[in-house]
Order: C-alpha cells, then sequence, then structure tokens
C-alpha cells in the first residue's frame, strides 16, 4: 500500500485504503497456493512489459515456490479451490485446474528449474523416509533452502502413491518422472529399496541426520473382516492398483466386485473396465456420502461401472477355494455418527447373493509401521503438532497423520520444511496461518466484468478411453486458451488496473506508480481526499474500502 498525507489534512466523512483482500480460491487451496497471483501475472503481463511466454515462465515460477510438481497436481487435485471462485455463478468458475496442469506442462517443455533461496549450503543433513509428495514437498524446501538431504525409498522408484497407485490414464508416469527428478536435481540424495526399520534402524538414521521427516504415506489395506475374503481371487484395491501399474497380467475373470466408496476404489474399478472386465461398485452408503471426486464417479459410471449403493458385503462365497459370489445385506442410513456421517445400519431380513470372479477391497488404508511402530499412536497414525513436529528432530507429514489428498500431504511438508528451518537457524517460527481477512468483506462487482466462456480442459473422444489402459483421458488447453482464461479472473481483492479509481476521483487522490507490478499500478495521496467514498464503490475487485468500515 502506498500513500501520503500532510499534516494540515483537514478531516473527512471517510477515507479510502487499498487493502489486499484473501480471494476464495486461495482460502480454499489446502496448499494456500496464490492463484489470483499466477493468473495475474499472465492477465496483466503487458501492462508489465512482460511478453506472454516471459509470463508464463513467471507464474510457473510463482506455483512452484509452494509446490514443486504444478504438473502433477494439476492432472489429480480435486481442485476444491474452485468451488466459491467469485465467477461460478456468472459464466463459470476460472478452470484454475487446467491452469495449474498448463503451467506445469509449460515448465517441463521448458526445461524450467526450481527455484532456490541460497548460494551458500548449510551444514546440516537431512533425512527424509518415503518419497510421496509430502516427502518430496519437504525435501525440495529444504534443499532450496541449503541443506543436504538424502530420500530412503521403500520401493525401487520414487513418488509414492503418485507413482505406485495413480493409473496412467490420470497420471502419465513420464510427467511423473520429470517432475521428480527435477526435485532431486536440488542436491537430494535418493536411496530406493530400504526399508528403514528394516533394512536400515531408524536410530542409525537420528546419528546420521541432524533432522528426519517421516512420509511414510499410507499403503497398507485394510480388509473388511468377512469370511471367505482370505485367499485367491480377494486382492486390495492399492495391490491391484500396484500390480496394474508394474504391469502384471490381470487375474481376475470377467466379473469383477470393487467394495469401497473413496479416489482408490474408482480407480481400481477404472482400471479394470480397462482390463476388459464388467465391474460393479459397492458402497455402504448413499451416492451423496461417496467421499471419491464426483467428476471421477461420473467418468465411471460413463465408463460402464455399475454402482449399487446402501449394501455391505457380509461374506464371499467359494467353491473350491475359488471366488463364486459375494453376499450383500442392504443398508440404510441411521442417525450421524461423532463425525457428523450417518451411520449405515443393516436393513433386517435383506441378503442377497451377486455372482463374482474377483473381489477388489479399497476401504481404506493405514501406513505401514513395520520398524516403526514405536512412532505412532493407539490408533496407528502419527499425532504431531500443526507445523508436523513430532519429537526434538523429528517432523511428519502426508498421509501418516492422517488420510488426506497430496495438495494437503505438499502442504504439510513444506509448513514442516518452514518451520524445521526456522529451528535450525535460530529465527522466530513463521506464521503458517493465512492473512484470514473477511471474505464477505471483499465485495467483488461482478456486472464490472464481461462474460467470458470458460476454458473447460480438453479431453479424448470418450469412445478411445477403454482402448488403451494407458491412454491419458484428459488433454493440456492451448497457449491461446490459457491466456484467455487467465484474464477471467475478477482478482478478488486485489488490483488489475481497471484505472477506475484514478479515472473518478475528481480530487487527484490516485496517481500512477512508475514501476508497476501485478497488484500495484496507483498510490493514493489522502490529503487529497474529499471522503465521497465514489472511488470504493465503483473499485470492481472490492481493493478499495472505507477505513471507517462504512457500506457503499
Amino acid at each position: 500500500m502506498s500513500s501520503t498525507r500532510s499534516p494540515a489534512a483537514q478531516p473527512f466523512r471517510t477515507r479510502a485504503q487499498q487493502l489486499e483482500k484473501l480471494p476464495p480460491c486461495q482460502a480454499l487451496c489446502p496448499n494456500s497456493g496464490d492463484v489470483r497471483g499466477w493468473l495475474g501475472i499472465i492477465a496483466q503481463h503487458e501492462k508489465n512489459g512482460l511478453t506472454l511466454d516471459e509470463a508464463y515462465d513467471k507464474a510457473w515460477e510463482k506455483i512452484a515456490e509452494l509446490n514443486p510438481l504444478p504438473a502433477t497436481m494439476g492432472r489429480i487435485c480435486p481442485h476444491p479451490c474452485e468451488d466459491r471462485c467469485t465467477r461460478r455463478d456468472k459464466d463459470g468458475s476460472i478452470s484454475i485446474h487446467a491452469m495449474e496442469r498448463f503451467l506445469g506442462d509449460w515448465g517441463i517443455s521448458r526445461a524450467l528449474r526450481l527455484p532456490q533461496r541460497v548460494a551458500e549450503p548449510y551444514a546440516e543433513s537431512i533425512g527424509v523416509i518415503g518419497s510421496g509428495p509430502a516427502s518430496l514437498s519437504f525435501a525440495y524446501q529444504m534443499a532450496r533452502r541449503g541443506y543436504a538431504v538424502t530420500i530412503y525409498e521403500r520401493h525401487d522408484q520414487p513418488g509414492g502413491m503418485l507413482r505406485h497407485a495413480i493409473p496412467d490414464y490420470r497420471l502419465p508416469r513420464e510427467v511423473l518422472d520429470t517432475e521428480v527428478q527435477r526435485i532431486l536435481a536440488l542436491n537430494i540424495s535418493l536411496v530406493c529399496n530400504v526399508a528403514v526399520g528394516g533394512d536400515i534402524d531408524f536410530d542409525e538414521l537420528r546419528k546420521r541426520h541432524k533432522l528426519m521427516f517421516l512420509g511414510l504415506g499410507a499403503q497398507a489395506p485394510r480388509d473388511l473382516g468377512i469370511p471367505g475374503e482370505t485367499g485367491p481371487g480377494v486382492i486390495s484395491g492399492i495391490e491391484y492398483l500396484q500390480q496394474r501399474k508394474r504391469h502384471l497380467e490381470p487375474q481376475h475373470g470377467q466379473r469383477v466386485i470393487v467394495v469401497g466408496g473413496g479416489n482408490t476404489a474408482i480407480d481400481a474399478a477404472r482400471t479394470a473396465r480397462r482390463e476388459g472386465a464388467r465391474v460393479t461398485l459397492l458402497y455402504r452408503r448413499s451416492e451423496k456420502e461417496m467421499p471419491a471426486a464426483a467428476a471421477e464417479v461420473e467418468d465411471a459410471c460413463a465408463e460402464g461401472v455399475q454402482f449399487r449403493f446402501l449394501v455391505a458385503p457380509t461374506r464371499i462365497l467359494r467353491d473350491d477355494g475359488i471366488v463364486q459370489a459375494i453376499e450383500l445385506q442392504a443398508m440404510h442410513l441411521g442417525e450421524p455418527g461423532e463425525h457428523g456421517r450417518r451411520r449405515p445400519m443393516p436393513v433386517p431380513n435383506r441378503l442377497e447373493e451377486v455372482p463374482a470372479d474377483r473381489v477388489i477391497v479399497a476401504v481404506s488404508q493405514a501406513p505401514d509401521w513395520r520398524g516403526l511402530e514405536m512412532l505412532r499412536d493407539a490408533h496407528a497414525w502419527l499425532r504431531t503438532r500443526d507445523d508436523g513436529k513430532l519429537d526434538d528432530n523429528i517432523w511428519a507429514g502426508g498421509d501418516d497423520r492422517g488420510l488426506g489428498i497430496a495438495s494437503q500431504a505438499i502442504a504439510q511438508g513444506r509448513l514442516a520444511a518452514e518451520t524445521a528451518h526456522a529451528e535450525l537457524r535460530g529465527e522466530s517460527k513463521p506464521s503458517h496461518s493465512l492473512p484470514r481477512l473477511h471474505e464477505h468483506n471483499c465485495r467483488v462487482r461482478t456486472d464490472y466484468f464481461e462474460s467470458r466462456q470458460r476454458a473447460d480442459t480438453p479431453r479424448r473422444s470418450q469412445s478411445k478411453w477403454l482402448t488403451d489402459p494407458e491412454l491419458e483421458i484428459e488433454l493440456t488447453v492451448s497457449d491461446e486458451q490459457a491466456c484467455r482464461e487467465a484474464a477471467r479472473c475478477m482478482s478478488c481483492g486485489k488490483c488489475f488496473d481497471c484505472q477506475q479509481c484514478f479515472m473518478y476521483c475528481n480530487a487527484g487522490g490516485f496517481t500512477r506508480i512508475e514501476e508497476t507490478q501485478p497488484g500495484h499500478y496507483f498510490a493514493m495521496t489522502l490529503d487529497a481526499c474529499e471522503g465521497c467514498g465514489k472511488c470504493i464503490e465503483i473499485c470492481p475487485c472490492g481493493y478499495l474500502e472505507s477505513r471507517d468500515g462504512a457500506i457503499w
């Protein structure tokens, strides 16, 4: 905020102030991504003397400050940021998901390097267990601050669930490979095929490194606990997806039953459809209660997955050890439980048998604590501070603290790194809370903005979806589409140089800043202000408001 005021200034009815507000997209992003910031770099590139290519480079750098995996997240994130976009009720939310993917792919095509923060390295060595999104985020943030980081990975390749459980039709392996290698290039050592607690003792690593980060993920499946579950023909959703990622031949017949309502269940069902199976997904609650992303459920329906709601398996029927059918109990929703979800309750005398050749169980998963049991709590999770600290030199993030989406894991890794760095350097701990200004005070005048068609993520023809198990369904918007989509952003709560205040202030209270940058174009001269409030009333993005709280 830029302003000047003469001591001789006279009292006025009200005074305007430039006050940046928290946009709803950033408030809903688990990683607090500055969506408005990187969209503004693109939308306002000409005003700031940038070519479009330069703007795309800078926008990618802006994203990468908090998220080193934009091409990956632009494919798999359920983008809650779009749910309360101010533009949503006018002509559709900004296609933030498509824009993140575009910039992620842009960074790959341009071989852009992740931004460093220090030139001289520190002496402390950092150990990281696991290489999923939380671990990669933590390692990235520590390495760019000058620390030597070593990642210990149980499997033969890094990536965690991103690599071993998300199907290629959602996340091509070459995209993940490129983004992971770009992170590892920051003085990060990777040791694969090493199980901490088995191949190497955890206490030994604590002696070797100044600080440890646990990003174990949650790859240990939970079972149903019903008769007939143990034996051939029944497999967990995680194990099934891992087998398909390793190109192992599917061992199921034509009739596949998937049990579960989360994203792993949907991924398993859609993968089985790509292997030619007839797939039925069972969920014990209603469709409304399904935790899976709605868009993924819609796509599964379009691909021919059959859904049965309000049914729960009670036993798996076998003949000579071979799965023949699954017995189902009809359910209804009772009163809400302690977490607010309505409890599924059995309907008396309502049992049925459904033929099956293969059952995929994807009801939930937990961390694999082999060799590290001493770290977990009684419920098989880690209980850390909000910033991820578990012990004097142990930090954690991701699914070992509780199941969540990948962007949340990236945020936890980043926040842990920021606080760990501050402690190592003896600095004050960073505040991890957003500047949570009252979002309702960001009074955007949507009528000021012209209606513009949303740039939805392009997709391949539906007829091709099942032809190749690895064929990516969604595509990337073009350079031109990305530029137009960025221009749709209303810049909620931050100046975008509409010049309304400059033109309508009769007293000349606004002067243009010589060296502008996105969000900073005009300075205020308070001793010229007449207190009319006109600038506040006409400001389309809600950046201007009165100092006394008056509503115009």
